[in-house]
């Protein structure tokens, strides 16, 4: 069923996956790496790709990301994305490094590819060497298809609770372009390009040098700006792959369905985004901060993600407590102008701040509000022209749980 966005000709695909552009094939299994959960995972284009990534801007890049960025860096193609969970590979050192060229060489040899046609990401447990034999039976063993996306969506989790999928179409010289997704992100989730991992597919015609642009475009209003507990990782990485399956023209900025294009792809990353938002660890709702009337644009996505990273903005929320001053709080230390005197806070449809004082307003709609699934709060300053969101989640007793037992 498609639901149509009649404001930028764009439809969502419901049920859509990363294989449902035309030309790819995925699948997962079960290695060994993990207990019973799938934890080893194939993405595979039937041609080799035009691609494009952003990758952590930790001092402490995993060893899958840097043998990725040498891939497309020989070419500027890639046909392959193998991806393991329960090991993040990452802080492994020379070994650690050796083993994630193995990785690469495995599946470069089982599908007859040249090994810089093939990409390699892990997502885990930090400072752990990966188990080489449970690797190679995944290599061996695993088999892509055209109906694995479910498959190669279970095998990138880690403590996600829920499988994360989007998939959107548009109109390109009156052709129908298929943009998919795959993510995975529960925890150390505040990417700067955490465990975060998203695969993005498309069928359309593009180079490489404009779909790294594109991406990067998408990135910043959308994975950069959501945040669980503040934490960025060893192994956050987004890819995205177009193997040029429907024949239209190239797409670059000078084509006239550019715009189009871009707002297609940054609408899958939203969509992904927020999914991973929604299901931080322990979370009970998503908490989404939308900032206008900022100095700029940059300056709007600062202040709402300052907000929705706030952890007593976050409790407060948890707590279903209207405490519009801890949103204040965030605002006010945040790297932004702001004037407090033309600031304006809402709390769903309610105003509870408003030219440096306080509103009346009721308590128990306000706490109506924050029982929602979706809380939504609402920044109004008078600086400029300049618009942003973010989103996150609450921060409950269970986050602790869960990462103070992670390796065990």
């Amino acid at each position: 069923m498609l639901q149509t966005t009649d404001k930028h000709k764009i439809s969502k695909l419901d049920g859509g996956t990363v294989l449902s552009p035309l030309g790819y094939k995925s699948g997962g299994l079960h290695s060994g790496l993990r207990r019973e959960k799938k934890d080893f995972g194939l993405l595979l284009s039937d041609h080799p790709a035009s691609c494009a990534a952003v990758y952590t801007q930790s001092h402490f890049q995993a060893a899958p990301l840097k043998v990725t960025q040498e891939s497309i860096a020989a070419s500027q193609k890639l046909q392959a994305v193998v991806i393991n969970s329960a090991v993040a590979n990452a802080c492994t050192g020379k070994e650690g490094l050796s083993n994630a060229y193995t990785m690469r060489q495995w599946i470069a040899e089982r599908f007859q590819l040249p090994p810089e046609y093939v990409a390699v990401a892990s997502t885990g447990v930090i400072g752990e060497q990966l188990p080489m034999d449970k690797i190679k039976t995944g290599c061996d063993q695993v088999v892509p298809t055209r109906t694995g996306a479910e498959d190669f969506q279970k095998s990138i989790l880690t403590t996600d609770t829920c499988q994360k999928a989007a998939c959107y179409q548009l109109a390109v010289d009156g052709h129908t372009v298929t943009i998919g997704g795959a993510a995975k992100g529960s925890g150390m989730i505040h990417p700067n390009m955490a465990t975060m991992l998203g695969f993005v597919t498309t069928d359309a015609n593009i180079e490489s040098c404009h779909l790294q642009n594109a991406l990067k475009s998408c990135i910043d209003k959308s994975f950069n700006q959501i945040t669980v507990d503040g934490e960025t990782s060893t192994n956050d990485m987004v890819l995205t792959l177009a193997n040029g399956e429907v024949n239209h023209q190239p797409l670059s900025p000078a084509h006239k369905d550019w715009s189009t294009f871009v707002q297609t792809m940054q609408l899958v990353c939203e969509d992904l985004a927020k999914q991973i938002a929604r299901d931080g660890e322990g979370a009970t709702k998503l908490v989404e901060v939308n900032v206008q009337g900022a100095y700029s644009h940059e300056e709007a996505r600062i202040i709402a993600k300052k907000v929705v990273g706030s952890n007593l903005v976050k409790t407060a929320v948890y707590g279903q407590d209207a405490n519009w001053g801890r949103i204040i709080g965030a605002v006010g230390h945040s790297e932004a102008k702001v004037n407090p005197e033309a600031c304006e806070v809402y709390i769903e449809d309610q105003l509870v701040f408003s030219q440096g004082t306080p509103c009346l307003f009721s308590e128990e709609e306000a706490t109506k509000a924050l029982r929602k699934d979706k809380v939504k709060i609402e920044i109004l300053l008078s600086e400029g022209g300049g618009f942003g969101t973010a989103w996150g989640c609450d921060l409950t007793y269970d986050y602790v749980k869960i990462n103070a037992s992670y390796r065990s």
